[in-house]
């Protein structure tokens, strides 16, 4: 009886995945899509504002400046990155950062970052970058970090920082 029940549940969560996966498999192209293209969509409150591409974020106040990266996997290695405050893009797209209390920034592969309004209006703290050390952030495909990633520079340890991202909701 025992060896039954575990043959049934089994095939249920195969039967599960198999139709999880079914239904995603647009999603994950439309993810890929938007990687290889540079884009970044920004929503305000779940309601899809604007998708920009890398030309429109470079049109911003770049910034290059330099940044401790600590890991698990490594030692602090200092790096030198380019990029725009997230707080100009956010504005640029016409959504207004002052009665907000939340940004959420979503990657490629589901990791999700929740920083307050309050510290992404901060001068000189969180940025959307495209280079690291002078060369383009590459995909994930391209076994990169990018296109874009989420810098924060009062995160001591980049616990926070976001690769691959794709999608900014302002709440």
């Amino acid at each position: 009886m025992n060896k039954k029940m575990i043959i049934i549940v089994v095939i249920l969560m195969a039967a599960t995945v198999g139709v999880t996966a079914f239904l995603n498999r647009g999603s994950i192209a439309e993810k890929e899509n938007k990687q290889a293209e540079a884009l970044v969509t920004f929503k305000e409150a779940g309601n899809e504002i604007e998708t920009v591409n890398m030309s429109y974020v470079k049109k911003q106040e770049e910034k290059t400046f330099s940044k401790e990266l600590d890991t698990s996997d490594s030692g602090p290695v200092e790096h030198t990155y380019t990029g725009v405050p997230l707080k100009n893009v956010i504005k640029e797209v016409g959504i207004n950062l002052e009665d907000k209390s939340q940004v959420i920034v979503k990657a490629i592969d589901g990791y999700t970052v929740a920083l307050t309004a309050k510290e992404v209006r901060e001068d000189d703290n969180v940025y959307l970058v495209y280079k690291s050390d002078d060369n383009l952030l590459k995909s994930k495909k391209e076994g990169g970090t990018g296109p874009y990633r989420l810098v924060i520079r009062n995160d001591q340890f980049g616990q926070r920082w976001c690769k691959f991202v794709t999608e900014v909701n302002v709440k």
